[in-house]
């Protein structure tokens, strides 16, 4: 089997300790690390982990900037934010880096691995208690940070679909099931909503696609 490489960006050394025992205990994940800064996280990352959380509020490098940087490197890695505060106009420019989502510390220690492997997967990583609501705050807090020169590409109505889909917190299996396609042509769709949008994640193509009025939250499926 293949192990899943996680990589922990933390400043606070009981947290890092915490997710780190945490990891080790479960044979599907190799634990590569602990950084306590950006700069640091940048070095360890050289083999380019599969899935990273990472301290959005980090000292000097913080945790938005690492997070574009290491993605530049390793544009296949699939970065948590986690914070223990969940400033959403924080999360929304992490989000904007490329983070796939955010995930509070406060949360218990198995949500944080189903955390982790939601994360490989490929999937949102958002609090699963209010997805509507959480998508709201991010939203408005991504409005006033969307570059007005960016355009929205024409998505077609498949793809639309997809993102509503991934909207209303359904995986790329669900969706699959819903769309009577395979996972793997909800992948490649991906692949094209992504370059049309210009983002790096579902997560920032689903709140780019909300702040156009391409799809809409609470509709039912």
């Amino acid at each position: 089997m293949t192990k899943v490489r996680v990589l922990v960006v933390e400043d606070h050394r009981m947290f890092a300790d915490a997710l780190r025992l945490l990891l080790e205990a479960e044979p599907e994940f190799m634990f590569l690390g602990a950084a306590d800064s950006g700069e640091q996280a940048l070095l360890l990352a050289e083999g380019c982990p599969d899935v990273v959380l990472m301290d959005i509020e980090l000292p000097g490098l913080d945790g938005t900037d690492t997070t574009r940087r290491l993605l530049d490197r390793c544009p296949e890695a699939r970065v948590v934010a986690i914070s223990a505060l969940q400033p959403d106009e924080v999360v929304a420019q992490a989000i904007q880096a490329g983070a796939v989502g955010f995930v509070p510390k406060t949360q218990a220690a198995d949500q944080l691995i189903d955390v982790v492997r939601r994360a490989a997967a490929g999937e949102i990583v958002l609090p699963a208690e209010d997805l509507a609501g959480t998508l709201r705050r991010l939203q408005e807090a991504r409005r006033a940070q969307e570059n007005d020169a960016q355009v929205l590409g024409q998505l077609t109505d498949r793809e639309r679909e997809i993102l509503q889909g991934i909207a209303e917190g359904k995986s790329s299996t669900e969706i699959a099931r819903r769309l009577f396609i395979s996972p793997h042509t909800v992948h490649s769709h991906m692949r094209s909503i992504f370059m049309k949008l210009g983002v790096r994640s579902k997560l920032d193509a689903v709140l780019l696609a909300l702040r156009r009025g391409v799809i809409e939250l609470d509709r039912s499926g």
